[in-house]
C-alpha cells in the first residue's frame, strides 16, 4: 500500500495535526513515513496506531518525533555562489527602489537555526550601512519548529558553524566572541523578528521585498506547494524577489511567477512589469484658455471634447450648441458654425433628416434610435453611422438634445471581411476535412505523448527533490555521527589518560600485583611481578594462575583466592616459602583482596610482598 493510500498513516497525521497543531498533510508521504518509521523503531513501536496510542501516553515523546521530521539542515551563506549573485545583482534592485526612510521587509521562511536570517542581515547591511539597517529594515524569520527558534534567537554558533562561510572580515565586523562562541552583535539582531508559521496554515508576512525560502517546498506535495506559493506571490511587493533552493523550481508548478535567474532559482512576480500611464488629453482651446471657468467645469468639457464618439447638442431653440472633436473633423465643422441654427447646416439632412427626429424627440421626451445608416463623407470615404438622440434634463425642464453618431465602419468592414473569408474557408472546408481527421488522430497521439512526457516531467522533479531530502537526512544524520565520533574521540583519549596513569600507579609499587578474573586468569601483571618471577605481562596475561610455573606455590593460595571470590572479604596474609627468577629462596606475605564492581565481584588482587630473602 502506498504512503498516501495508508489509513492508520493518516490518521497518525491528522491526530498530529488535531493535537499538537502541527499539519503534516502537506508533506511528501514518503519522507514522512521514512522519518516516522525512523524514530518508532528508536521507541521499538511496531504499527501506525500502535505509536498513536504510545504518544497519547507519552507527551514527551512529541518533542523528538518533531525534531526527527523537521530536519534542520542549514548553514551561513548555503550555496555561496547563490548568495554572491543575490548580493551584486539581486539586492541592488530591491533595495535601490527605496528612498531613505522607506521600510524595506524580509522574510526567511523555514529559517531553522536562523543562520539565514544573520546572512541576509549581512549582505543588506553591508548594502546600505548599519545605520540605515538599524532604522529601516525588518526581517522576519520564521519555523515551525520552536527549539530551533529558540537556538536562533540566541544568535549564538560556534566557529565550525560559522568558517568558511563567513569570511574573517565579517566575522570581527557582525559577531562577538564570548566563551568560545560567537554572537551576533545585539544593536543589529534588534531588526530581526523571529516567530512560529505554518506555511500551510497561516497567513503570509505581507509587502516584502525579498523572500528567501530555501531547501524547505521540496518536503511538501505538488498541490501543497502551489497553495505556498500563492501566498509567497501575496507577501511580495511588486518588485519583490522570491529566493528559492538549489533543488527547487516552480516553473512547474505556477505561473505566478517568472524567473529572474534559473541557475540560483531566483524568481520575480509574474505581474511586475511596468506599464506606463496614459497621458491626460490636452483641454480644448477657448476653455483651458479661459481663467474664469471652474476646474469642474474645465473637466466636463475635455471629457466630452475629446469623446471617441462623435457627438452634437442642440438646444431647445434648434441651434448648434456644442460639437465635439470627432463630431467637427466628421461632418467637416467649423468653430464659426457653432451657435447657429442647425436647419441651416447640412448636418441637418446629412447623412440623414435630423430635424424632424430632433422634434420628435422634444415632444416626447424619449430616446431615439435611428439606427444604421450609410454615409459617405466630404473626402470621399464611406462611413456606417449608427444614430441616437438623447433628451437632456440636466434638472428637469427638457433643454436639449443629443445626437451620436457610432462609427460603425471598421466593424461593417470587419463583417464583410468574415463573410468573405467566411465563404473562402466554406469552400476551402471539404478539402481540409480528410487533414483535419488526419491531424485530430495525430494530435491525439502527440497529446497522449506530451501527458506521458509531463508525466516523467513530474516524476522526475519529484524524484530529484526526494534525493535532495534524502541528502539532507543523510547530512544531518552525518552532523550526529560526527558529533557522536568526537565524544568517543575525547572519551578515548579520557581512557588512554587514565590506563596510563593505572600503568604508571601499578609500575611504581613495589610489591607485586597480580589481577585474576572470576576464572583465575590473569589480567594485570605489572612490572614489580615481572621482576620478582621473571615473566613479561604478556606471556601469562589470560594464563590460568594456577597453571603458572612461577616459583610461588600457588597451590597454597588456591583457597584464599576461592573464598575471595565466594565471600568477597579480603584474606589474611599468607606468608609462603617461594624461588625468586634468581633462584633464591625468598619468604613471600601474599594477601588476596576482592576486586569489586557495581554489580558485583568481578575478581580477585594478589598482592605478593618479599619479607625475608635468603
Amino acid at each position: 500500500m502506498s504512503p498516501a493510500a495508508d489509513p492508520q498513516f493518516e490518521s497518525l497525521l491528522e491526530y498530529l495535526r488535531d493535537d499538537r497543531g502541527f499539519d503534516f498533510t502537506g508533506y511528501k508521504r514518503s519522507t514522512l513515513m521514512r522519518r516516522i518509521q525512523k524514530r518508532m523503531q528508536i521507541v521499538n513501536v511496531d504499527g501506525f496506531d500502535t505509536y498513536r496510542t504510545y504518544l497519547a501516553h507519552t507527551p514527551e515523546e512529541f518533542t523528538e518525533l518533531f525534531n526527527t521530521i523537521l530536519i534542520n539542515v542549514t548553514g551561513f551563506f548555503r550555496d555561496p555562489e547563490a548568495w554572491e549573485f543575490l548580493a551584486a545583482d539581486v539586492l541592488p534592485r530591491v533595495l535601490n527602489g527605496k528612498q531613505p526612510g522607506d521600510a524595506i521587509r524580509l522574510w526567511s521562511a523555514g529559517s531553522s537555526g536562523g543562520q539565514e536570517a544573520y546572512s541576509i542581515a549581512i549582505l543588506v547591511c553591508e548594502a546600505i550601512g548599519e545605520e540605515r539597517f538599524r532604522n529601516e529594515v525588518k526581517i522576519y524569520a520564521t519555523d515551525v519548529d520552536e527549539e530551533a527558534l529558540t537556538q536562533a534567537r540566541h544568535a549564538r554558533y560556534t566557529e565550525a558553524e560559522l568558517q568558511p562561510a563567513v569570511s574573517d572580515q565579517r566575522l570581527e565586523r557582525f559577531f562577538e566572541t564570548s566563551a568560545g562562541q560567537w554572537t551576533f552583535r545585539n544593536d543589529l539582531r534588534r531588526s530581526i523578528i523571529f516567530g512560529r508559521h505554518d506555511l500551510m496554515q497561516n497567513p503570509p508576512i505581507s509587502r516584502i521585498d525579498l523572500l528567501v525560502c530555501r531547501n524547505t517546498l521540496m518536503y511538501f506535495t505538488a498541490g501543497a506547494q502551489r497553495r505556498i506559493l500563492a501566498n509567497f506571490h501575496f507577501a511580495l511587493n511588486p518588485t519583490g524577489v522570491l529566493f528559492l533552493g538549489k533543488s527547487e523550481a516552480i516553473v512547474t508548478r505556477t505561473n505566478l511567477f517568472e524567473p529572474v535567474d534559473l541557475r540560483w532559482h531566483l524568481f520575480s512576480k509574474a505581474d511586475n512589469r511596468g506599464r506606463e500611464r496614459p497621458q491626460m488629453i490636452p483641454m480644448p482651446p477657448g476653455v483651458a484658455g479661459d481663467g474664469q471657468a471652474p476646474a469642474r467645469e474645465m473637466l466636463q468639457h475635455a471629457g466630452f471634447d475629446t469623446a471617441p464618439v462623435a457627438q452634437v447638442v442642440i438646444d431647445h431653440e434648434g441651434t448648434l450648441l456644442l460639437a465635439n472633436t470627432q463630431a467637427r473633423s466628421l461632418f467637416g465643422l467649423t468653430v464659426s458654425q457653432i451657435g447657429r441654427p442647425l436647419k441651416d447646416l447640412e448636418l441637418s439632412y446629412r447623412p440623414v433628416e435630423l430635424r424632424s427626429a430632433i422634434d420628435e424627440v422634444m415632444s416626447s421626451g424619449q430616446l431615439l434610435r435611428l439606427g444604421e445608416t450609410e454615409w459617405r463623407s466630404p473626402t470621399g470615404e464611406v462611413h456606417h453611422l449608427n444614430i441616437e438622440l438623447t433628451p437632456l434634463r440636466p434638472q428637469g425642464p427638457l433643454v436639449g438634445v443629443s445626437v451620436t453618431f457610432t462609427d460603425l465602419t471598421r466593424f461593417r468592414l470587419l463583417e464583410y471581411d468574415f463573410e468573405r473569408s467566411q465563404r473562402e474557408l466554406e469552400t476551402a472546408y471539404e478539402e481540409l476535412q480528410s487533414t483535419v481527421e488526419e491531424l485530430e488522430t495525430t494530435n491525439e497521439e502527440l497529446q497522449s505523448t506530451n501527458e506521458e512526457l509531463e508525466t516523467t516531467n513530474e516524476e522526475l522533479h519529484s524524484t530529484n527533490e526526494e534525493l535532495e531530502t534524502m541528502n539532507e537526512e543523510l547530512q544531518s544524520t552525518n552532523e550526529e555521527l560526527e558529533t557522536t565520533n568526537n565524544e568517543l574521540r575525547v572519551r578515548t583519549t579520557d581512557l588512554n589518560h587514565a590506563n596510563a596513569f593505572l600503568e604508571s600507579i601499578l609500575g611504581s609499587l613495589a610489591a607485586a600485583v597480580i589481577v585474576l578474573d572470576q576464572e583465575m586468569a590473569v589480567r594485570v601483571w605489572n612490572h614489580a611481578a615481572e621482576e620478582m618471577w621473571g615473566l613479561r605481562s604478556d606471556e601469562v596475561t589470560g594464563q590460568h594462575f594456577m597453571n603458572l610455573d612461577i616459583g610461588l606455590p600457588v597451590e597454597q593460595l588456591r583457597r584464599p583466592v576461592r573464598d575471595c571470590l565466594a565471600g568477597g572479604e579480603t584474606s589474611d596474609a599468607v606468608v609462603v616459602a617461594a624461588v625468586n627468577r634468581r633462584g633464591r629462596s625468598i619468604e613471600c606475605s601474599v594477601v588476596v583482596s576482592p576486586l569489586n564492581q557495581h554489580d558485583g565481584i568481578e575478581g580477585v588482587i594478589v598482592v605478593v610482598e618479599v619479607v625475608t630473602a635468603a
